[in-house]
């Protein structure tokens, strides 16, 4: 196997190289507003420093969100042209499981990122790998009672710490985390998502109301 993994649901532009054993080579910057300009150097320095070539490739990870949809649609398209070019699989893989995994913690505990509007997406887990509720997007404070206790995870959690019990690192979901979840999954037989976008809401930018077409009918 040679996996390559990466995520654009958030902040963090990230990638990762996972050869079936191990993580071999990551890059991960957090830039919200250059998704598209770093994401594909990215994935050639990680080739790069490797030493493989994009022919190679036996699968690709990619995150599938939640995230909101100018960001989130960059690596699901890069994702699926590098598939389609390549004749290779594509897997979805929830960008709050690859940050709960990441997070490796043992017991209950939530993992969330910023949807913005004073939003979280979030999901409750048992632990790093079983997800139990979710993934949704709410306001912090309308979930607060629900998870009451619980300790959190993500940039999300981090910018509405009141809503929470205590914030913990990672702030943001990292290609390492999931490549080596996409490549754990894969190995067991386990469940991975078709590569189709989580936005669980309707993008920001909008038709206006009275808009009047200018061209012929």
């Amino acid at each position: 196997m040679l996996l390559l993994a990466f995520d654009t649901a958030t902040p963090a532009v990230t990638v990762a190289l996972h050869d079936g054993t191990r993580v071999v080579s990551t890059r991960t910057r957090v830039d919200a507003r250059r998704h598209g300009e770093l994401l594909v150097p990215g994935i050639v320095d990680v080739l790069a420093e490797a030493g493989h070539t994009r022919a190679e490739l036996t699968d690709i990870a990619v995150g599938v969100g939640p995230g909101p949809y100018t960001g989130l649609r960059v690596g699901l398209m890069t994702a699926r042209a590098l598939g389609d070019a390549l004749g290779i699989p594509v897997h979805g893989v929830c960008t709050l499981d690859a940050l709960a995994y990441a997070a490796g913690r043992g017991g209950a505990f939530v993992a969330a990122t910023d949807a913005r509007r004073k939003e979280v997406y979030w999901a409750r887990y048992a632990d790093a790998r079983t997800r139990v509720e979710g993934p949704s997007v709410d306001r912090a404070a309308d979930i607060a009672a629900s998870v009451a206790g619980l300790p959190a995870v993500g940039a999300g959690a981090a910018l509405y710490a009141a809503s929470f019990a205590s914030v913990h690192e990672p702030e943001h979901v990292d290609a390492a985390a999931l490549a080596a979840l996409a490549a754990e999954r894969l190995a067991s037989g386990g469940e991975l998502l078709p590569p189709e976008p989580l936005y669980l809401r309707r993008p920001d930018a909008k038709v206006p109301a009275n808009y009047k077409p200018v061209t012929p009918s």
